[in-house]
C-alpha cells in the first residue's frame, strides 16, 4: 500500500493531471505495489536487493517519498498556494541558491535548460533539483552513519549474500572479495559522475531531446527525483557491497588465524 501511494503521490497532488495521466499512473502504481508485495512475500529473493538487512531500503523509500511530496507540493503551488506550499517552495529556492555554483549538479541542471526557456521554469527547475538532491546527500550521509558508526549491517544478525544479493552469483568466476569490490567501486563512481553526466548528455543531444518539455508538471517531478535518487541509490549500494566484501574479509582473516592456531596446537601435542 505505501508503494501504491508513493507513485500515484504527484498525480493526486498536482491538481492539473489529466484524465489519461491519473489512469496511467493507477495501473503503474498497482503493479508497482503487487510487484513489492510478492518480493517481499516470497520466501526466495529475485529482484529486491537487501531484503532483510535493514534499514536501507526503508531509507530509500522515505527518502524518495519526501522527494516527490515535496515536488508535487510545490508544483501544487504554482496554482493553488497555500502555506505549506510557499513554505517549501521557498526552502526549495533556498537550497537551489545554494547548491547553484559553478560546475555543481545544480548548475549543469540549471544549464540544460534552453536560452529561450522561461524564467519562472528555469527557477522552477532549480527549486526541484535543489531539494531533490539535498535529499539524496541526506539518505546517502544516514547510511554512510548507520555503515560506519553502528556496524550495519552486522548488527541485524548473519547477513545472507544470496538473500540479500540475488543478482549476484558467488560461483560466477573470480575471487568474490575482488568481485564484490569492483562492482562496488563501479556503483559509487557511477552514482557520483551520473548527476553531473546527465544533464551534459541532455545538452550535448538537445535536437533529439528536447528540454523544453520538463515544463509539465508530472515530468518536471519524476525527472527530477529519477536525476537525484538513482546515481544516489547507486552510491548506496557500492558503499554496501564494499562493507559486505570488508565484513568476508574480515571472516576469512579469522578463519585462517584460527586454522593456524589449532596447526600449531596440533604440532605441540605431536
Amino acid at each position: 500500500m505505501l508503494i501504491v501511494i508513493l507513485v500515484a503521490t504527484p498525480s493526486l497532488v498536482v491538481p492539473s493531471t489529466g484524465a489519461d495521466t491519473a489512469q496511467i499512473v493507477i495501473v503503474l502504481s498497482l503493479l508497482a505495489g503487487f510487484m513489492t508485495f510478492i518480493e517481499y512475500y516470497g520466501k526466495y529473493p529475485s529482484i529486491i536487493e537487501f531484503r532483510f538487512a535493514p534499514p536501507l531500503n526503508r531509507c530509500k523509500f522515505f527518502a524518495l517519498a519526501a522527494i516527490l511530496f515535496s515536488l508535487s507540493m510545490i508544483v501544487r503551488g504554482t496554482t493553488d498556494p497555500t502555506g505549506w506550499t510557499d513554505g517549501l517552495t521557498q526552502f526549495g529556492r533556498g537550497l537551489g541558491e545554494a547548491i547553484d555554483f559553478p560546475y555543481s549538479p545544480v548548475r549543469l541542471v540549471v544549464l540544460m535548460m534552453p536560452a529561450n526557456a522561461d524564467v519562472a521554469l528555469i527557477d522552477m527547475v532549480r527549486i526541484a533539483s535543489g531539494i531533490s538532491y539535498t535529499f539524496s546527500l541526506a539518505m546517502i550521509l544516514y547510511f554512510v552513519t548507520l555503515v560506519r558508526f553502528l556496524g550495519w549491517p552486522a548488527r541485524s544478525g548473519a547477513f545472507n549474500v544470496w538473500v540479500n544479493l540475488p543478482l549476484f552469483d558467488p560461483t560466477g568466476g573470480g575471487d568474490v572479495l575482488h568481485r564484490l569490490r569492483r562492482d562496488a567501486g563501479l556503483n559509487i563512481v557511477l552514482g557520483s559522475l551520473l548527476p553531473f553526466l546527465i544533464p551534459a548528455a541532455v545538452r550535448a543531444a538537445s535536437n533529439a531531446i528536447d528540454p523544453i518539455s520538463i515544463a509539465n508538471p508530472q515530468t518536471l517531478i519524476w525527472t527530477m527525483t529519477a536525476w537525484a535518487f538513482l546515481p544516489a541509490s547507486m552510491f548506496m549500494r557500492g558503499i554496501a557491497m564494499s562493507r559486505i566484501a570488508d565484513m568476508i574479509e574480515d571472516k576469512r582473516r579469522r578463519a585462517y588465524a584460527e586454522g593456524d592456531a589449532m596447526t600449531g596446537k596440533g604440532l605441540q601435542s605431536a
